[in-house]
């Protein structure tokens, strides 16, 4: 825009774009699926309780430790895509989260992209069709994330002045 100073960058674009699709779409119900049982140590029985589990986004994996705060969370469907923002909440160690993601996200097919360690960690991966945010706060008793799952725009910077 003129005048006004304001640029779009591309996260913005993409952060605007879950927006009026989860307007357009509606919110679906938070669902969740469980992973098979991971034993603690090799011999232990497959009956343990998982360690991690898939909510919405089926290929973003999470500690069974997080809690789903659903007031704070919106995930949206249509045919072929998942997107929207799961907030949760638990007592785990941000660095011990920060590995879980940075092993967990490329089994998923999930490509590190960026990050950077601050008292808030952000954490970027890509696929081929979607981007993902990882947001991570430590606070006096808990620490939250926050997951932004948002589809790729094909060619969104084509059309804006740099």
């Amino acid at each position: 825009m003129r005048g006004n100073g304001f640029r779009f960058s591309t996260m913005g674009i993409l952060v605007m774009m879950v927006a009026a699709l989860f307007l357009i779409s509606g919110c679906t119900a938070l669902k969740s699926k469980k992973t098979a049982p991971q034993p603690d140590e090799p011999g232990q029985p497959a009956t343990a309780k998982p360690k991690a589990i898939y909510y919405d986004f089926g290929d973003v994996l999470l500690p069974t430790e997080l809690k789903i705060n659903k007031e704070d969370s919106f995930v949206f469907r249509t045919p072929g895509m998942t997107a929207g923002v799961l907030s949760l909440k638990g007592s785990v160690e941000i660095n011990s989260l920060i590995n879980f993601f940075e092993n967990k996200m490329p089994v998923d097919g999930w490509q590190p992209i960026s990050s950077f360690k601050a008292p808030k960690t952000m954490m970027l991966f890509k696929k081929q069709t979607r981007w993902a945010v990882i947001s991570i706060s430590e606070g006096q008793f808990s620490t939250s994330v926050e997951i932004w799952v948002a589809p790729t725009v094909q060619g969104a910077g084509s059309g804006l002045r740099q």
